[in-house]
């Protein structure tokens, strides 16, 4: 706007000289872009009704109703596949590798009405070079070049590569290719473009005075002169608001007010209240084949509820009980023993197996049977065959264990419902024919449904040496592993009452047992994608839960200046300013010491009209205290990964998705959506 224009042919001074200026406003139609354009959607004004000759452009502080506008777009359109063009700013942004939570938020921000004029016009006399808490203006004149990308008519996408430097440069936590939380990067970039664009160069010391004994409306003034005079720019105009935050002793009931600003509002999401758990069953007599369970239990409980739940569920006997443990890689990893235990522990991808075994008693053992097959190397690789773990371990109690043949005998009781029926073995065995003395040769496939593998009518092995080419037994120590004797004594004694026995299958075995079956173990919970849960919460319940009074945690405790010392008292925040554009942070990622965990909740917001008006604690008619929304960052898949995306309207009541590169119009019945992570509103005027 400050370069000089040289108009053609000296044209300077000439009365009655036309000069025709192609006009593009942003947020109305591109008419230089053609069909083959990133964007599919095509609009027509015949269709949309918009009257062009009342639009106002406001131009070098002077406003003007232009009616030449309309005749100027509609001639460069007729030119351009009969009046049919584009929006501005509908472009994408690409994804330079896990960058879709830079790039949902970029564009929620850049469809912000007042932040797009503020950064297409002459914004760059407002950067603070001098700033020790800014990036001396980089950061804003780098989203300022991105944002004029972004409505540059005729673009097709962008790709935001300086930005993405510009950023890992002054916020190493965001450098590299991992995923990294919208919000976090939001609540980053507001802080370093208001520090980058204050226009207070030297900010003064500004002493607190007493609140005691002074109106509210008084003090919160006080506060809001004082940090408007360090904190003056676009961000503070747009999205800074303030709350009251009232502090309470519980032993002298001394009371502390303080008016703090805020960008957004983190709102705490109402949780469900119960957990869904899917286990796998077993049963320690060989009785049964493995089934899933699946229980609901109290978010919070502990492990003695998941085990009555259980109980009930597979109808225990009295003198049966239940053993947990969760299998890693076809091994226990862990018993879960502790009555006490958090089921906060359980992990939605852990895999946890409950064997039913007989109570303890004297001189009992608890042995778990593993299973290892040999595995050949791949026709291309020269590797010898290794022996591998597969399926789930077998966990059985048995008393009076002496020699290996006890072991045996307990592993093949263990396996019987795994056995082949005759048939499907027959099926998988290409060779079989019947022969003349076919007789013999269909004895050794359906032996296993005859007996127990080769033992005879007291349940005794008839040859050990076969039983050795069917099955090999190893006992497993700390130290290594040991083969088992089926004769011979145990070659250690059980101490803990626990061994650990590796059994190797040959071929003809894996054959005759259905092993696929030990194969399917289920994950606690598999959350389904694009799935509304059931429970549900309103965004007026969450924000009533973030503003309901609450103890300070033990951690957080408050220096009580009346006690001297540090209590945990009762604090409680209220509303007291809201901000021009309201952003609203639903806090469906939580974490704890053990664990992180997205709650997939449900929030019913309102979409055309935010009523705040019974939340705010100060009544000023200044200001309206409705919102509309106007776009959303979403988040899609489980706490480690998942994907962001962004919903925009771009006015006229069409909504738009911004996934990366693509954009795409959709309905307004989308927009709400168990996605849903940070809500842009501006204020109603």
């Amino acid at each position: 706007m400050n370069k000089r224009i040289n108009l053609p042919n000296g044209s300077v001074g000439l009365s009655g000289k036309e000069i025709i200026i192609e006009l593009q406003v942003y947020g109305f139609p591109d008419p230089t872009k053609g069909r083959d354009g990133k964007i599919d959607e095509i609009v027509e004004y015949n269709k949309e009704g918009i009257d062009l000759s009342s639009v106002s452009v406001k131009l070098s502080g002077s406003s003007d109703y232009s009616s030449s506008y309309s005749t100027l777009t509609n001639s460069s359109s007729s030119s351009n596949n009969g009046g049919q063009c584009h929006f501005l700013g509908l472009i994408g942004l690409e994804n330079l590798g896990n960058t879709c939570f830079m790039n949902s938020t970029i564009q929620c921000l850049v469809h912000t009405p007042k932040l797009v004029d503020y950064f297409l016009g002459n914004y760059r006399g407002d950067i603070n070079h001098e700033n020790p808490l800014g990036m001396k203006g980089e950061l804003a004149l780098a989203f300022g070049d991105l944002l004029r990308k972004l409505w540059t008519p005729g673009t097709r996408t962008v790709a935001p590569r300086m930005f993405k430097l510009k950023l890992a440069h002054f916020a190493p936590q965001f450098s590299g290719y991992n995923q990294h939380d919208s919000q976090e990067f939001l609540a980053f970039l507001l802080d370093g473009l208001h520090e980058d664009l204050n226009r207070v160069k030297s900010k003064p010391y500004i002493e607190i005075k007493n609140a005691e004994d002074r109106p509210d409306k008084e003090v919160a003034e006080e506060y809001w002169r004082n940090h408007q005079a360090r904190n003056d720019s676009i961000i503070v105009d747009l999205y800074q608001g303030q709350y009251r935050s009232t502090l309470v002793c519980p032993v002298c009931n001394k009371k502390s007010v303080t008016f703090d600003p805020f960008m957004y509002l983190s709102l705490p999401l109402p949780s469900t209240s119960m957990r869904t758990m899917t286990l796998t069953l077993l049963s320690a007599d060989g009785s049964t084949l493995p089934s899933p369970v699946t229980i609901t239990l109290p978010k919070h409980g502990r492990l003695k509820d998941l085990l009555e739940s259980l109980s009930t569920a597979c109808s225990l006997r009295s003198d049966e009980t239940l053993l947990v443990a969760e299998v890693y890689k076809s091994k226990i990893f862990r018993f879960l023993e502790g009555p006490s235990d958090s089921l906060a522990l359980i992990r939605d991808d852990d895999t946890l197996v409950a064997y039913r075994i007989p109570k303890s008693n004297n001189g009992s053992s608890l042995v778990v049977f593993m299973q290892e097959r040999l595995e050949k190397a791949y026709a291309f690789e020269r590797a010898p065959a290794n022996w591998n773990l597969f399926g789930i371990p077998l966990v059985a109690r048995i008393s009076d264990v002496s020699t290996g043949l006890d072991l045996h005998n307990q592993f093949l009781k263990l396996f019987n419902p795994f056995l082949m029926p005759a048939d499907d073995v027959l099926s998988n065995c290409e060779d079989a024919r019947i022969t003349a003395n076919g007789d013999s040769a269909m004895e050794d496939i359906i032996s296993p449904m005859i007996s127990d593998t080769n033992t005879g009518p007291d349940g005794k092995a008839e040859d050990d040496s076969h039983l050795s080419a069917d099955f090999q037994f190893y006992l497993e120590h700390n130290y290594g592993s040991k083969a088992i004797n089926m004769t011979e004594l145990l070659p250690v004694s059980i101490s803990n009452n626990l061994l650990n026995v590796c059994v190797r299958w040959s071929e003809k075995m894996i054959e005759k047992y259905d092993t696929c079956l030990l194969s399917v173990l289920p994950e606690v919970f598999k959350p389904q994608l694009y799935v509304r849960p059931q429970e549900s919460a309103s965004l007026y319940k969450c924000l009533e839960a973030f503003l309901r009074e609450e103890p300070l945690g033990p951690d957080d405790m408050w220096y009580c200046p009346n006690c001297k010392k540090h209590r945990q008292a009762s604090k409680k925040l209220d509303l007291w300013r809201l901000p021009e554009i309201l952003v609203v942070h639903l806090k469906r990622f939580s974490y704890n010491r053990y664990l992180k965990n997205k709650l997939e909740t449900y929030v019913d917001f309102p979409i055309d009209d935010l009523d705040l008006s019974t939340y705010i604690s100060h009544a000023s008619t200044q200001f309206f205290n409705r919102y509309v929304l106007y776009a959303i960052s979403n988040h899609y898949g489980s706490m480690g990964g998942g994907h962001y995306t962004a919903f925009v309207n771009h006015g006229y009541g069409k909504w738009y998705e911004f996934d990366d590169d693509n954009v795409y119009p959709v309905g307004e019945d989308r927009i709400k959506s168990f996605a849903a992570y940070v809500l842009f509103y501006r204020r109603v005027t």
